[in-house]
């Protein structure tokens, strides 16, 4: 465990930032993937590790982590859910990994301004996007995942389509970039964005887990004064004081990716000292090797489990980004809203929906 916990609102030095990328860095294999404790790789957190690796000024090891997504792509657009050690072990894919592909390429651009790189990987992004916008249900929201069948899933996800919003609005600007404009994956990204915002009833119930809670204001569906009655509506049930934030909300156990996920949601909406305190609150799971464990069982005062992940490290990397803004890619998720600030295209639902109580209400 960690050797002394951080002082509240005070940010990660920027050498302890860079060795929490180093941890990543040292996780990568020759491929360039970047694998679960367990040795499985999936496309959505290697993305994110990709990320936090370019955020760090890491540039080598994360464009060996974008080379291995344009490599393993399949013909279809998608990855498989899990690839070990370069072999499929789960040949089913979901709509949330493909699609952030582009939030990633998108990244590398704001951290390098290489627009070289952005071109090499735009026909991956369409690719991807395109694939899972095929998933998209006729009201708007998109399934979840193809099984091995290659048959759609029978629900959506709250949190993976708010993070699939996320994904629109950079592949969107991607394409902008590449002169190769999508004004269907704007509308797509609306509708999206309403559903999110304002229709609950779209999705499958997983409200005991925590990204249900966040991810709508994460992905920048939810913005505003409803984002902070959101947040406000559940704090007490997810937020853990001094420890973090509960993967789920009937258990002991407080994860550093949930909670720093939640410190860059509070972030964009502008609760800049609500998110460092939080940020402050996960430093005890901080390894003085710069690696963070996965979670902390407080009943039992032990990680859990025990072990310390490559896609934890990128989110924490990912909230430091967010509070000090060392990187170009800081702003990606403050970024996420529409340009109007409003939950999606109310009239392209033709819902009568106001403010998320009402839609709840009817």
């Amino acid at each position: 465990m960690a050797e002394g916990r951080q002082a509240v609102g005070e940010p990660l030095a920027q050498a302890d930032v860079l060795a929490t990328g180093e941890s990543i860095a040292r996780m990568q294999d020759r491929s360039g993937a970047i694998a679960w404790p367990d040795g499985h790789v999936d496309a959505w957190d290697h993305v994110e590790c990709a990320m936090a690796l370019s955020a760090c000024g890491l540039r080598e090891p994360a464009r060996r982590a974008y080379q291995w997504l344009r490599e393993t792509q399949r013909a279809d657009g998608s990855w498989a859910r899990s690839v070990e050690s370069g072999r499929v072990t789960d040949p089913a894919a979901e709509s949330h990994h493909a699609a952030y592909v582009a939030v990633g390429a998108w990244h590398e651009y704001l951290v390098t301004g290489d627009e070289r790189h952005a071109l090499v990987m735009w026909p991956t992004v369409r690719r991807a996007v395109e694939w899972a916008l095929e998933l998209r249900t006729p009201r708007g929201e998109i399934s979840w995942e193809r099984d091995a069948a290659d048959r759609p899933g029978t629900y959506a996800l709250l949190s993976g389509c708010a993070s699939i919003h996320q994904s629109l609005r950079c592949a969107v600007a991607l394409a902008k970039l590449a002169d190769d404009p999508r004004p269907d994956w704007e509308l797509a990204a609306d509708q999206l964005g309403h559903l999110v915002a304002r229709h609950p009833e779209a999705f499958a119930d997983k409200s005991r887990f925590a990204m249900d809670w966040y991810y709508p204001v994460l992905g920048g569906a939810v913005r505003g004064v409803d984002a902070d009655r959101r947040l406000a509506s559940d704090w007490d049930t997810f937020v853990v004081p001094g420890l973090g934030v509960r993967c789920v909300s009937d258990e002991p156990w407080v994860t550093a990716a949930e909670t720093c996920e939640l410190v860059i949601a509070l972030d964009a909406c502008g609760m800049r000292d609500r998110a460092r305190e939080v940020f402050a609150s996960v430093q005890h799971l901080r390894h003085h090797d710069g690696s963070y464990w996965t979670g902390w069982q407080f009943a039992n005062q032990a990680p859990f489990p025990r072990e310390r992940s490559s896609w934890t490290a990128a989110a924490v990397v990912l909230a430091a980004d967010a509070l000090t803004g060392f990187s170009g890619g800081a702003g990606i998720f403050r970024d996420a809203a529409d340009e109007a600030g409003q939950p999606g295209d109310r009239a392209a639902c033709g819902c009568n929906a106001g403010r998320p109580e009402e839609a709840e209400r009817g």
